[in-house]
């Protein structure tokens, strides 16, 4: 594997996993809500992942499909350009429901 390529991959492993670093084993949404360092830092983790997974797409090289890839850039265009449109709820489903996934396929990917 390329190592551009392989290098974006460690930056959305090394994200997700502070992701999760950032946040206490039983952390429920309405504490994520009051936690304003942990929700910036939730979000640029986010946008980290976003930007990698588009250098990724972009990469002339790369033979690698991300699933959902479109989305996972949308919604790092959306924090970075439209912060004021991004909804706690938004941020905490992906932390729940998307990043489990997207880290199984990145370590898969990786292998």
């Amino acid at each position: 594997m390329d190592n551009k390529i392989n290098a974006w991959l460690e930056d959305i492993l090394r994200s997700i996993d502070e992701i999760y670093d950032f946040l206490p084993e039983k952390i429920d949404f309405i504490e994520f809500q009051k936690d304003l360092k942990s929700k910036k830092a939730v979000e640029r983790n986010i946008e980290i992942i976003g930007e990698a997974v588009n250098r990724i797409s972009n990469y002339r090289f790369s033979d690698i499909e991300i699933e959902n890839a479109k989305q996972i850039i949308g919604t790092r265009n959306r924090i970075a350009h439209e912060y004021d449109n991004i909804s706690d709820e938004v941020i905490w489903t992906i932390v729940i429901r998307e990043l489990p996934k997207l880290k199984e396929e990145i370590i898969k990917l990786m292998k």
